[in-house]
């Protein structure tokens, strides 16, 4: 398979150029994260972060973005980060794996 941006010949099962970065026919069949706002990189409540993760952006980008929209035009990003915080669902809880249990190596002492 070649790039269509670049021209270089790639593997058939790659996802984006090594050369260019542009994404390949195999690129849009990736399963997509549901939007939700993120428990590990929350700041306030989560909703930059939960951004920057389904648009594949850099978290900091987004949240001078949100920055920025808070500011001009006045109030409008505060009112949509906080309409986000209220609709848009938060990250499950990640339980740890289950463990095995451990078996003991002592022996009964009072079967002796």
């Amino acid at each position: 398979m070649y790039c269509t941006r670049c021209g270089i010949q790639i593997e058939d099962q790659a996802n984006y150029c090594n050369h260019c970065g542009a994404a390949t026919a195999n690129a849009a069949r990736l399963p997509r994260r549901p939007l939700t706002r993120a428990r590990e990189d929350a700041k306030i409540a989560g909703v930059c972060a939960g951004a920057a993760r389904y648009f594949g952006l850099d978290v900091t980008l987004v949240r001078v973005l949100w920055a920025l929209l808070a500011i001009w035009p006045p109030g409008v990003g505060i009112i949509a980060y906080i309409v986000c915080w209220i609709v848009i669902p938060r990250d499950p809880i990640a339980l740890p794996a289950a463990q095995e249990p451990v078996k003991s190596t002592w022996s009964n002492a009072s079967s002796t």
